[in-house]
């Protein structure tokens, strides 16, 4: 393997260009080298010096790329990693990382035996919010959490213009597969295995064509877990609520790097991540209530540890295990959605 890791891209929307392509270009750990897109302009408007192809089987026919990004519709995911892994390319699939846990264990298995990466990008971990939680729970600061809450709402109502693939029914399609697996992962990442997942999934839009809502309980013997998304809610406030044996904490906003990847803007200029005072949350123990700066968020530990992974054999940040037992979650939550049960985790 090269000191530089050589990257391709599939797809060049939301993920591939304000996500990925910036944090790729800045890192001399990579270069990418190649993105596979309907969109030619939007990638020589990027970076003129990147190739452009139009197919990913283009992309994947490319010797010298080591690790190509799938950054493409949900249902699609499985059937370019697989592609790629057979290129033996290493992967890094954007959320989800497959529609069921079966695809991911599928997956996981044949980047075994190709000697590949195959990971999931779960970039929300190294938000400053949640490694700001992190920081609370390791320092004791609201004893044993018995109480964990979190909300991840935007406010989208459907134009009857748009042609988004997001808003169009099908396999994998809705708001569980776009953030679901983000507070989904953060609530494994924090607390492990749960033994139970129970959920409800609907629509709430008007005219809407996918599930835009959902409420998923994770069942914990010694707390209580609830993760809520939706896509009507106008004043998408409130992200945190955190409640120990020795405090609470309470968090609102949104980590402030997408706003800032999507004003065009570079993970290496000064004061990347730092979160506007008006979203720190506040703890509340003591019988006082105490104003928290959060840490920066950064995704730039996610690529050094791929490259960590991919050249020196280290562990990867999203481990196998991880991906497996997020998917499973989902199957559950979907399951218990359609027969209206809590769901057993365990096999």
């Amino acid at each position: 393997m090269p000191s530089v890791v050589q990257v391709g891209l599939v797809g060049f929307g939301l993920s591939g260009r304000y996500f990925h392509a910036p944090f790729l270009s800045v890192n001399p750990l990579f270069h990418l080298k190649k993105i596979a897109s309907s969109r030619p302009d939007a990638v020589h408007q990027f970076d003129e010096k990147i190739e452009w192809v139009a197919t990913a089987d283009e992309l994947f026919a490319d010797p010298s790329i080591d690790l190509v990004f799938i950054c493409t519709p949900n249902e699609t995911h499985v059937e370019y990693a697989r592609k790629a892994l057979e290129h033996k390319k290493h992967v890094v699939v954007e959320k989800p990382f497959a529609i069921t846990e079966s695809e991911a264990i599928e997956l996981l298995e044949l980047a075994g035996q190709r000697g590949c990466l195959a990971t999931a990008y779960q970039n929300r971990r190294w938000d400053s919010d949640f490694l700001t939680i992190k920081r609370l729970m390791a320092e004791g600061a609201l004893g044993t959490v018995v109480d964990y809450e979190c909300r991840y709402d935007r406010f989208s109502p459907i134009d009857p213009n748009a042609r988004s693939w997001k808003e169009q029914p099908g396999v994998g399609r809705g708001n569980l597969y776009n953030l679901g697996p983000h507070l989904l992962d953060q609530a494994l990442n924090l607390f492990g295995d749960p033994d139970t997942v129970q959920a409800t999934i609907r629509i709430i839009r008007p005219d809407s064509q996918v599930a835009d809502y959902f409420d998923i309980k994770l069942g914990y013997a010694d707390k209580v877990v609830r993760l809520e998304s939706s896509l009507m809610i106008y004043h998408n406030q409130l992200r945190y609520s955190l409640h120990g044996t020795e405090g609470s904490f309470i968090k609102g906003g949104l980590d402030a790097q997408e706003e800032r990847l999507r004003l065009n803007q570079l993970p290496n200029e000064a004061g990347w991540g730092a979160e506007p005072d008006d979203r720190w949350g506040t703890l509340y123990r003591d019988g006082r209530a105490e104003l928290v700066e959060s840490l920066p968020g950064n995704y730039t530990p996610f690529y050094d540890n791929l490259y960590e992974t991919i050249v020196n054999g280290a562990e990867p940040a999203i481990t196998p295990a991880e991906i497996r037992r997020l998917t499973r979650v989902i199957d559950l939550a979907v399951e218990s959605n359609r027969t209206q049960r809590v769901m057993p985790y365990a096999l």
